[in-house]
């Protein structure tokens, strides 16, 4: 028993030495909420340059973990897509940068182990849990304008909810590729879609309030982002509270993908490995 607790104890470093890797990220965002209500495909026109940074442990070859920061971007536009007559009337738009941490389970299909090339390529899925920060924004007047301090949909006055927050927590949950280029160097590609629990990703949810209250309360700004069909054209008529502005039972999504490259942050004889295996298939004798 001695003899096994010891041993367990000597190798420990050693495998925790073998089994971190480093790596970046670049690759795209994109977004599926009540401004792209037909789905993903709707709003590929959209996407934006994302990029990260993460670390890997591979706990064996059927399972890894890592901790990664990303930065994205998503947007949305009315009037854009297929948009249908009520979504044209309606007219808003946003856009929002995005930063997130979070930390994945990934459990590679075939089973990878780069350390010893033995198993040097294998798909992948992934779940996780994630925070964000984001901040939805709308082009007004020739300047971005900041939508959550306005409370556009009546948030913050009397008898309504409290201004949503702008750090979320979301599920990541997807899919990837990985690969061993040799004993240093990985590649990959993945999409992961994130399924955050709001619904004020892009500032639009659930119905209109009064806008003429929402003026008064809120400032004549608030009133004119809530609601911007006027701007379409002036025959349009304008919605009274209560009216639907947009679909609270469905809460928003946003998706990272993209190629990463990775480097096994030690060596741990890994070379020396991949010679040993050539020289027993020259018939060298092994020590």
């Amino acid at each position: 028993m001695k003899k096994l607790i010891f041993s367990l104890l000597l190798s420990i470093p050693l495998t925790m030495n073998a089994q971190m890797e480093v790596g970046a990220t670049v690759g795209a965002s994109n977004y599926m909420g009540d401004l792209a209500p037909s789905g993903l495909w709707t709003s590929l026109g959209q996407m934006h340059f994302s990029a990260g940074v993460f670390a890997r442990y591979n706990i064996g070859k059927w399972v890894s973990a890592k901790g990664y920061f990303n930065y994205g971007k998503v947007s949305a536009d009315d009037t854009t897509g297929n948009a249908s007559n009520s979504r044209e009337e309606r007219n808003l738009s946003f856009r929002s940068n995005i930063f997130e941490f979070g930390l994945n389970a990934e459990f590679n299909i075939l089973g990878y182990q780069p350390y010893n090339l033995e198993r040097t390529f294998s798909p992948y899925v992934f779940l996780g849990v994630a925070g964000f920060k984001f901040n939805p924004q709308a082009d007004y007047d020739g300047g971005w304008v900041n939508l959550q301090p306005l409370g556009t949909e009546g948030q913050g006055m009397a008898g309504n909810p409290a201004k949503y927050k702008t750090f979320q927590l979301s599920i990541p949950i997807g899919l990837g590729l990985k690969y061993a280029i040799n004993d240093k160097w990985n590649l990959g590609l993945e999409i992961g879609f994130r399924k955050t629990f709001t619904d004020y990703l892009d500032d639009v949810s659930g119905n209109y309030p009064d806008l003429a209250a929402l003026a008064s309360a809120n400032g004549e700004l608030a009133a004119e982002l809530s609601w911007r069909g006027d701007e379409v054209s002036d025959e349009i008529t304008a919605p009274i509270a209560g009216d639907k502005r947009g679909n609270s039972s469905d809460l928003d999504w946003y998706i990272m993908s993209g190629i990463f490259i990775s480097y096994n942050f030690t060596d741990n004889g890994l070379v020396g490995s991949r010679n040993r295996l050539r020289g027993r298939k020259k018939g060298c004798p092994s020590f």
